[in-house]
């Protein structure tokens, strides 16, 4: 006699619809514990995925030295005199403190998810137990100490001896400053990710990514400090979740 509709089964989780809910808990309580089990091997890979890939690694570098460029102008403006309350040494202090912001926050996962779904690369890393989400940030993290290396010791000499009286010293200020910048690792990341995940289902994912770059560069302060844009474009920049590259330098007129 088989079991009317609603009443347990007599043979308890051998009922396929008890197996079925129990192996689903199962995957959903050993996926986190997979993926932190997987954290190191996944390091380790974009360490050796960067030192193969030197050559593009240090084009890649290059292309983020937009403030050093930002920095020659915008001190010649205010050589003679300050500029919107920001004097030379504060406009080098912001650029280069920018510098460093944009190369522990800067990220390529937009490109490099548009040409694996192109190319076809895509479709085994999908295949892999860990969600790409994962295995992309990994990679990308295990890049930021090689950044250091190669761009951070110049900006500090150049920051330390031209725009230290520039800096903040306020206390809460850097304490925030490692939690500040991990967050905003992790806002950018998450932005170029959804943006090359449009890669699925259109063929100009680079379009928007350059779109979205344009935006970042105007709009995050990385061009220019915020304040000396017009106030309009000034308040809706201050709301942007791009605004992660935007150091506050004290002004000397203050």
């Amino acid at each position: 006699m088989t079991p009317s509709h609603g009443q347990p089964s007599p043979h308890g989780d051998s009922d396929p619809r008890f197996a079925a809910d129990r192996n689903r808990s199962v995957r959903v309580r050993s996926a986190p514990a997979r993926a932190l089990r997987a954290l190191p091997t996944l390091l380790r890979i974009g360490v050796a995925e960067t030192v193969a890939y030197r050559a593009e690694f240090l084009v890649w570098i290059l292309t983020t030295t937009q403030p050093l460029i930002m920095l020659g102008l915008w001190t010649s403006v205010a050589r003679l005199a300050p500029f919107a309350q920001y004097s030379s040494a504060d406009f080098v202090a912001y650029f280069l403190a920018a510098l460093i912001v944009r190369q522990l926050t800067g990220n390529w996962v937009a490109w490099q998810i548009s040409e694996e779904v192109r190319s076809g690369a895509m479709a085994m890393r999908l295949l892999r137990p860990v969600h790409p989400f994962l295995a992309y940030a990994a990679s990308h993290v295990a890049a930021i100490p090689f950044r250091t290396f190669v761009a951070l010791p110049v900006a500090f000499v150049l920051l330390a001896s031209t725009g230290a009286s520039s800096l903040t010293t306020d206390p809460a200020q850097l304490a925030l400053l490692l939690p500040s910048l991990a967050l905003a690792w992790l806002t950018t990341f998450a932005m170029l990710f959804a943006i090359g995940a449009l890669a699925f289902f259109l063929t100009q994912t680079m379009a928007i990514a350059n779109l979205y770059f344009g935006l970042f560069s105007l709009f995050s302060g990385y061009l220019m400090p915020l304040e000396l844009l017009p106030r309009p474009i000034a308040a809706v920049a201050a709301w942007l979740p791009v605004r992660t590259s935007s150091p506050k330098a004290r002004s000397r007129a203050d």
